[in-house]
């Protein structure tokens, strides 16, 4: 289902039109559902490691480290989460951090005396929008100073554009058998304020394409390990 679907399939639920409801509008909406559903199922992903469809590069980012620096930027607004944090030590091997928590300093030392000598960082903590380097790097002699940061994570949704919208080609990056969750939970705004006798109907199918959208997720990757998957029955 493209974009120009979506938005046909919207307006034509609500009994709208391109005045009532806006491309600007459809778009913000659309984009705020598609969001909620691919942090949703980045959620519920224990083994496939669910990314959206749509992007074309690798789920990494480099930044650059400087000497003695314990904090780094974290790109929340792009990452929802990491799940492996590297560094670049000075033979161009990289070494897997590992991850600590807060507590787990503190109850050890002061958090700006843990491990306070610099060197090559061996663990790492993820704190508001940020990664702490435990130790924090040196000045090159054990590690690489330029793109020695390396955090591979899931990325949100890759979002609609009003030019992608002009185009109307684009579409979500999940299972397609669930693109009208995007037309259904787009138009309970609509729906509430001008349609509230509709609602049933349309949380009713919400919530069947919400039950059948998890439980196939739940079951990629399962050639991998059955143990950790939740199971989920389908109430059809």
């Amino acid at each position: 289902m493209t974009i120009a679907d979506i938005n046909t399939e919207i307006r034509d639920l609500c009994d709208a039109d391109s005045t009532s409801l806006t491309a600007a509008t459809l778009l913000y909406r659309v984009n705020e559902v598609y969001k909620q559903i691919v942090g949703k199922l980045i959620a519920i992903d224990r083994r496939w490691k669910f990314g959206d469809e749509n992007y074309t590069s690798q789920p990494t980012f480099t930044q650059d480290l400087t000497n003695g620096q314990r904090q780094y930027d974290f790109p929340s607004s792009t990452f929802l989460n990491a799940y492996t944090v590297e560094v670049l030590d000075n033979h161009s091997n990289w070494h897997t951090l590992n991850r600590i928590d807060l507590e787990d300093v503190i109850r050890q030392n002061a958090q700006l005396e843990y491990q306070e000598t610099s060197g090559r960082p061996n663990e790492y903590e993820m704190r508001d929008n940020f990664i702490y380097l435990y130790p924090p790097p040196d000045n090159g002699v054990n590690v690489t100073l330029t793109a020695g940061l390396r955090v591979i994570g899931q990325r949100g949704a890759d979002v609609f554009t009003s030019a992608q919208v002009t185009t109307g080609t684009k579409e979500p990056g999940f299972a397609a058998p669930y693109h009208m969750l995007l037309v259904y939970r787009a138009s309970l705004p609509h729906l509430l304020k001008y349609q509230p006798e509709r609602l049933n109907a349309v949380y009713a199918e919400i919530n069947r394409l919400d039950k059948d959208m998890i439980e196939f997720y739940s079951q990629k990757g399962r050639d991998a390990s059955n143990s950790f998957l939740p199971r989920f029955k389908s109430h059809r």
